[in-house]
């Protein structure tokens, strides 16, 4: 089934390969691949890629992960070299390691790389990377390169997942998977596979970018070798990370890698920072602006007017939430919360130390969603959360074991609490909302309603925050706004058709001036998608059945 799902993202990520070139013309990099799509091009298959992913599972969509993922690759985008460029960064929820970038700026990361890093240095050493590839175009030049027989390819794929929806999924046999399989191969050979200069290309941007950042630039040359360790490792039968296959490690990239290094860290000063639970060290170049943050006047009166200091100097690097975040992902991407359980047992049993409190969070979590006790939960938060009073991963936590274990009351002064602490945040709205939804009454729904809409705007195209927003417009009493909501939901899922049928279920029902007029917008922007499903012969299996 994974063959499936991947063969999907990838047939959709890469149809740009047979569409005309647009009026709009990307800068000339060298070659003609800048005349092939438009950024607006570019950006439509990175985002319906996005949404197949969606339709079968594979992305985590968490709120806590999510933002600290996207602030950290978003940080890295403004410091590459192309500043310009939008970036999309999401989570997989696969436990093999890698990570890849595909068209419009959309950027993956798997679970399995994070939980694999030592420090978050190491993943935005892979970020830094991934971005490099976008902004050289080099996804861009692969779908040039194989223009010719990427048609064939991409229609055998795509008539093997067809028939394997068809006949359920598992049932579809060995032939249909091994066409896949062997197609997916042949995909990636010819696709995914980067030169060996874009790799070297790759590199170099990437640390110059790492260090723009404040990360550590020996994260990169490090992550590397740990990986090429990986891989002798699994030489005795085992197949090697994914991310080798794609981005092979050799000595001489891991030997570059380390000297650029040594080239960057020259003529720096390290800057010792306070982040929530720690103390990071962040290294900046105070004399070159292409190797830091962008310099600006001090304000200081008793200092020269010429004197200049880096922006945001100390909010570079380290975020201080990934160990957090590793542990937050371990249980959510373990197959059952048993399963990661089972895991920090085993963690336990190899550390003469016991669980750091991180890992002590992650366990919790895993009881709480197993619905284990949820009073021994609560004191795991609690006591957590006097040692880590700032802790917005464990706050959170403690509000929805509260809920859980039925004290409502409790939970929702909690979170308004938080609300009041972090009016703009993302994780807070959402986790507050989706839990208001649970206690399943108008009241809560039409609070969630009123916490949730200040998000609107910018959360257009966010699935959680529209289904969450369409259950607590339900509840509020108001029908057609949540039926709205759910459409938005189910396209940006994947599911086109759905969207479709729920709007026009929807305009057949007696709506105000506004609504109506929004819904016929939202039907004619759907409706070319979903035509263009139907004419490469996809279906929405739910339909059918």
């Amino acid at each position: 089934m994974r063959h499936l799902l991947l063969a999907t993202a990838v047939t959709l990520a890469l149809a740009a390969g047979v569409s005309p070139a647009q009026e709009s013309r990307l800068p000339d990099i060298g070659s003609s691949a800048g005349e092939l799509l438009t950024p607006a091009r570019q950006a439509e298959y990175g985002k319906m890629m996005l949404a197949e992913l969606r339709n079968y599972g594979y992305v985590l969509q968490d709120p806590l992960i999510e933002d600290w993922l996207q602030t950290m690759g978003q940080r890295l985008g403004a410091n590459s070299d192309q500043p310009q460029q939008p970036f999309t960064f999401f989570m997989l929820r696969e436990r093999q390691i890698n990570a890849f970038a595909t068209l419009g700026g959309y950027v993956a990361v798997n679970a399995g790389l994070v939980l694999t890093a030592e420090r978050e240095d190491e993943v935005a050493a892979v970020l830094s990377h991934e971005i490099a590839h976008v902004t050289q175009q080099h996804v861009l030049r692969g779908v040039e390169r194989t223009q010719r027989d990427q048609i064939p390819i991409l229609l055998g794929m795509l008539a093997a997942v067809i028939a394997a929806q068809s006949a359920g999924g598992n049932s579809s046999g060995d032939a249909t998977m091994a066409s896949i399989t062997s197609a997916m191969g042949l995909m990636a050979q010819r696709q995914i596979n980067y030169t060996r200069s874009n790799e070297s290309e790759a590199d170099r941007l990437g640390i110059r970018t790492l260090a723009r950042s404040g990360y550590d630039v020996d994260a990169m040359a490090g992550f590397f070798e740990r990986m090429s360790l990986a891989m002798r490792g699994n030489e005795g039968g085992y197949s090697a990370p994914d991310y080798l296959q794609t981005h092979p490690v050799t000595t001489t990239r891991i030997v570059e890698a380390k000297a650029r290094a040594e080239q960057m860290k020259k003529d720096t000063v390290l800057l010792t920072t306070s982040v929530p639970g720690a103390t990071e060290q962040v290294r900046v170049n105070p004399s070159d602006p292409s190797l830091s943050e962008p310099l600006g006047t001090s304000n200081n009166p008793l200092l020269p007017y010429t004197f200049q200091v880096p922006f945001d100097a100390a909010t570079r690097g380290n975020s201080g939430q990934f160990a957090w975040a590793k542990e937050r992902l371990r249980v959510l991407s373990a197959n059952t919360p048993g399963a990661a359980i089972r895991e920090y047992e085993d963690l336990r049993r190899g550390s003469p130390k016991g669980l750091t409190d991180a890992q002590r969070y992650g366990l919790a979590l895993a009881h709480m969603r197993n619905s284990d006790s949820q009073a021994n939960v609560m004191h795991t938060f609690s006591a957590l959360l006097e040692d880590h009073p700032d802790n917005l991963w464990i706050a959170l936590a403690l509000g929805e074991a509260q809920t859980r274990a039925g004290q409502a009351e409790q939970a929702n002064q909690r979170f308004e609490q938080l609300l009041h602490d972090h009016p703009d945040s993302r994780p807070v709205v959402l986790t507050y909302a989706a839990l208001l939804n649970e206690q399943a009454t108008a009241a809560a729904g039409r609070r969630a309603q009123q916490i949730l809409e200040p998000l609107a705007r910018r959360a257009a195209e966010d699935p959680v925050f529209q289904q969450t927003y369409a259950r607590a417009s339900e509840l509020a009493g108001n029908p057609h706004r949540a039926s709205e909501a759910y459409a938005e939901a189910a396209f940006l899922n994947g599911r086109a058709e759905q969207a479709l049928i729920q709007l026009q279920a929807l305009k057949r029902q007696d709506l105000d001036y506004v609504t109506r007029a929004r819904v016929d917008a939202r039907i004619a922007a759907i409706t070319p998608t979903v035509l263009e499903l139907r004419r490469q012969g996809v279906r929405d299996p739910e339909l059918s059945r």
